[in-house]
């Protein structure tokens, strides 16, 4: 149907007061976005291909399935996600590792480009930034995709030795969060299927089952029906679909194939009320939710679908607001809440929900679930204000906005999401262009009375109600019972509640602009093609014009000095925490969120050890509020005392209970190995949320950002500076230069330990996990070469790890090593690794991790490792150069910190040769710079 006729239906929606669910007989179907070529083999296999060129020379590659763990049976209870696994163990013409090692060879990086992700419903195989210089990978990359398809190899040596590897990632992830969703879903889902399929599976499935049982999964399921194949990029549309067609005709269509059936989620008259706790829970979490039938897909497909998603956005955006209000007083019912729409309990797709999720104070749950319950009402019985509603509505047309304007600029990887769920999932892709139009033409004739009829729709005042509460398993938690939480959420239905009253002002942002200064010096062409100002004030700005994005602007502003110029600064996190919390000028932090309505613009301060500074994003039409912003972050930041006490309230409910999480326990130890008792380096703890002092936080703040005079600007995007010189001489040219002078307190920033340090305790948990953090430094140059050599370093030890401690000793699911370089107090390299393991192996695992480090310095590393590493840091860097971002802290890095990681990056990499990487490891190690923390479970009874 042609847009035009779109346009017609939507303006009638008004009249008839839109209800948010649609019968299929009154959808017709949106528009496809001719740029995406889709078809259908005789097989069934579903295609989607698409030319775009950001960024250049490069493609994605996924293939989805319509197949998950909600089809396992109870003997196959983690197959799905195994099968997934075994993906990159051997398929007919990649047979062993030779799948990724082919594609890491030519730049697409394992867990990086490289992934799959398994979920209830679905399983997704993705191959990103695969470089399509050569017709060869493009073939390469479709052949994978084939043998994924129907030619995984399943070998039983290789099922057998992915075992271990699985039983550790269930091991790593299996926290307090996952275990109390695992039994608040027992309990919100009664009986259901979605409650007994956690993709991972169980452990006896996953180290027991028969080979055969897989084999015999992946013929029931993968096959062409239940899968679509999505390759967007700078490829040649038409050869790509002559290729898949030749490829996959091969693949046979299946006969008498097993129904993919969904499972149904049953509605409840009665609200269900489902309570867990668990020993390492930090915080009590309360969700209250409204179960409602999904869209049909046929109907998600027409233009109901866009306009109910329209409408679902304004809702979430007029309702988070609504709570963030609240919880920005002092003595608020609970700490955060927001409201969102879901498939019910995150996971089924035969049921929706409207949820509304809280932070309660520690033994509050009645208080706040009384609170959230009587919100609830107000909305379901008032629904929204027009204020509300006005600035909704303005925000959410101005995202769609932003996206229409950046429509030439979308990358690959968004085309390729959005495709890959659009074939699983359903709903709707005529374009962005579309969409716009659409909205825009129908959203002017949407009254607030229909968006509040939908409200009322989605919160049933009789049925599908599901309460759900978590938080620690301790006493003074005073967690309550199921039944006596479920008597006081019907009680607290019937409470008697009032419409919201909505404050509205039409107070500008700034009433008056500042006294301008002046540009008085200008050079262009300057490093990195950046144009050079000096303002009046002293204040050096830089500007770099790009095509990157059709409409963003970034900004960062630096100066010298920050906490360690400060005569009585608060630590790093007290400062973080809470100075900026109060708003700007007149406005506080809620009312300034109301005046900034449709305005694609933000400021956010940084206040670091050796430095003070900004950083910032805007669109083009926004740049004058960007600069008042900046202005009045400079000038006019405002002190709250009720939004620090609203804070102080959070932060302290917040940590009061961090210890009961193992790994916070950890990273203190960390944190400690690494620096000492260095007050400067310490975490904020509960005990110190009581002692902030809100006077010397804003002191501190307004002493570091008194003196402009020292600030460097930066600017990269979409920049016209003939339009942007006079805001920069009103807004930046103005504010004030104390000449003060500030300087780099080099010699006071923490320095790490040296020599050998081993940090090794026990912790009561409840999964027995090994957790280890290996840390080698020593001192070097501060240097491009060797912060090149840093970054080879930290990938070959990440494939190295991969190859023995995950494939070979199947001892962890993963090993991370990363590593840098600092620059202060003098310059060192740091190189950290980190992994999870069964504590039985912890010693064996962290032996092998040392021996490689060593293996690297006395052999030199791989070479086929470092040759796949210098592939893809070339191919990364390429793709930078078209980054707004990348160019931003190169700019900052040159001209406030005087280092150049740019201009010679290619050289100087290409230039490297595994030799130099053994010179510069052994380098490191001979300095015997040591650290072990390793925390493992306390020693059973």
């Amino acid at each position: 149907m042609q847009l035009r006729k779109f346009l017609s239906l939507s303006l009638a929606l008004s009249s008839c007061l839109l209800p948010l669910k649609m019968t299929a007989q009154q959808a017709q179907p949106l528009p496809t976005d001719p740029a995406v070529r889709i078809g259908k083999l005789d097989n069934g296999l579903t295609y989607f291909i698409r030319h775009n060129e950001n960024p250049k020379d490069r493609a994605d590659f996924f293939i989805a399935q319509k197949v998950g763990s909600i089809l396992e049976e109870d003997h196959q209870a983690g197959l799905a996600h195994f099968l997934e696994h075994m993906a990159f163990n051997g398929t007919k013409n990649f047979p062993g590792k030779n799948l990724i090692n082919y594609l890491e060879t030519i730049g697409v990086r394992f867990g990086y480009n490289l992934n799959a992700s398994t979920g209830f419903d679905k399983t997704e195989y993705t191959i990103m930034d695969v470089p399509t210089t050569r017709q060869g990978i493009v073939d390469s990359c479709l052949l994978i995709l084939h043998d994924w398809s129907n030619n995984i190899t399943l070998d039983g040596k290789e099922i057998d030795e992915e075992r271990g590897v699985i039983h550790e990632e269930w091991r790593a992830r299996r926290n307090a969060q996952l275990r109390l969703f695992e039994a608040i879903l027992t309990k919100a889902l009664p009986g259901n299927k979605y409650a007994q399929r956690m993709p991972i599976g169980t452990m006896e499935v996953v180290d027991n089952f028969p080979h055969e049982a897989l084999r015999d999964y992946y013929k029931k399921w993968y096959r062409p029906d239940l899968q679509g194949l999505v390759i967007v990029g700078d490829i040649d549309v038409d050869y790509v679909e002559n290729k898949i067609k030749e490829m996959f005709k091969d693949v046979p269509a299946p006969v008498n194939p097993a129904e993919r059936f969904e499972i149904p989620v049953d509605d409840n008259d009665e609200p269900i009320v489902a309570i867990a706790t668990d020993a390492e829970a930090t915080t009590t979490q309360l969700s209250i939710s409204f179960k409602s039938d999904p869209t049909p897909r046929e109907v998600r497909g027409s233009i109901f679908g866009l306009v109910e998603d329209y409408m679902k956005q304004i809702i979430m955006t007029a309702v988070n607001e609504r709570l963030s209000e609240i919880t920005h007083k002092p003595n608020a019912p609970f700490l955060s809440a927001s409201a969102f729409f879901s498939p019910f309990m995150y996971i089924a797709q035969t049921k929706d929900a409207f949820n509304f999720a809280a932070t309660v104070r520690e033994g509050e749950a009645d208080k706040a679930m009384t609170a959230l319950a009587a919100e609830i009402e107000s909305l379901r019985q008032f629904g929204l204000t027009k204020g509300e509603y006005d600035r909704a509505r303005t925000n959410v047309l101005k995202q769609y906005e932003n996206q229409y304007n950046e429509r030439d600029k979308r990358k690959n990887n968004a085309y390729a999401n959005e495709y890959s769920t659009y074939f699983t999932d359903g709903g709707y892709i005529p374009g962005i262009e579309v969409e716009y139009q659409t909205v825009n033409a129908f959203a002017p004739q949407l009254p607030l009375e229909a968006v509040n009829q939908a409200i009322a729709q989605l919160i049933d005042p009789a049925k599908n109600a599901v309460v759900t509460l978590t938080g620690p398993s301790k006493a003074e938690a005073k967690i309550p019972s199921e039944a006596n939480f479920l008597a006081a959420f019907k009680a607290a239905r019937q409470q008697k509640v009032e419409a919201k009253k909505d404050e509205v002002s039409d107070q500008k942002l700034m009433e008056q602009a500042p006294k301008a200064g002046k540009i008085i010096s200008e050079k262009k062409d300057q490093k990195f093609g950046t144009t050079e100002l000096i303002l009046s004030n002293s204040i050096k700005v830089y500007l770099k014009s790009t095509d990157f994005k059709s409409n963003e602007i970034l900004m960062s502003a630096v100066s010298p000095g920050g906490l360690l110029s400060s005569k009585n600064a608060p630590t790093q996190a007290t400062m973080g925490s809470f100075m900026n919390i109060g708003g700007l000028g007149n406005f506080n932090a809620i009312q300034l969120d109301k005046v900034l309505t449709g305005r694609s613009a933000s400021v956010k301060p940084n206040l670091a050890m050796l430095s003070e500074g900004l950083s910032g994003k805007t669109t083009v039409e926004d740049m004058e509020t960007f600069f008042q912003l900046i202005y009045l972050q400079m000038t006019a930041n405002r002190k709250d005392p009720e939004a620090f006490k609203a804070t102080q309230e959070k932060l302290f409910n917040s940590l009061k209970n961090q210890e009961a999480n193992p790994m916070s326990t950890l990273m203190d130890s960390v944190r400690h190995t690494i620096y000492g008792d260095n007050p400067l380096t310490k975490s904020l703890k509960a005990a110190d949320i009581e002692k902030i002092n809100y006077d010397q936080v804003m002191s501190c703040y307004q002493e570091r950002f008194a003196d402009a005079g020292d600030f460097m600007f930066f600017f990269v995007g979409n920049i016209d500076e003939a339009k942007m010189k006079p805001l920069i001489e009103t807004y930046l040219a103005s504010l004030p230069n104390l000449k003060r002078g500030d300087k780099k307190n080099i010699a006071q920033v923490p320095a790490i330990r040296t020599g050998l340090i081993d940090n090794k305790f026990r912790k009561a948990m409840d999964t027995p996990t090994s957790t280890i953090f290996d840390l080698v430094s020593g001192k070097v140059e501060y240097t491009l070469k060797n912060d090149i050599l840093m970054e080879i370093f930290s990938a070959v030890m990440d494939q190295v790890y991969t190859a023995t401690v995950r494939e070979k000793e199947g001892g962890a699911y993963s090993v991370s090593a990363f590593g840098g370089l600092e620059q202060y107090p003098q310059p060192t390299a740091m190189m950290q690794i980190f992994f999870p393991t069964d504590p039985a192996r912890a010693e064996e695992m962290n032996a092998i991790v040392f021996a490689e480090l060593e293996k690297v310095a006395k052999e030199g590393p791989n070479v086929e490792y470092f040759n796949k590493t210098v592939e893809n840091m070339n191919k990364q860097y390429n793709e930078n150069l078209r980054e707004n971002s990348f160019w931003l802290s190169g700019m900052q890095a040159y001209s406030f910190e005087g280092n150049d990681f740019v201009s010679d990056y290619l050289t100087v990499l290409n230039s490297l040769k595994p030799a130099d990487l053994q010179k510069f490891v052994a380098d490191i190690l001979k300095q015997n710079n040591r650290s072990v923390v390793m925390m493992s479970p306390e020693a059973a009874n």
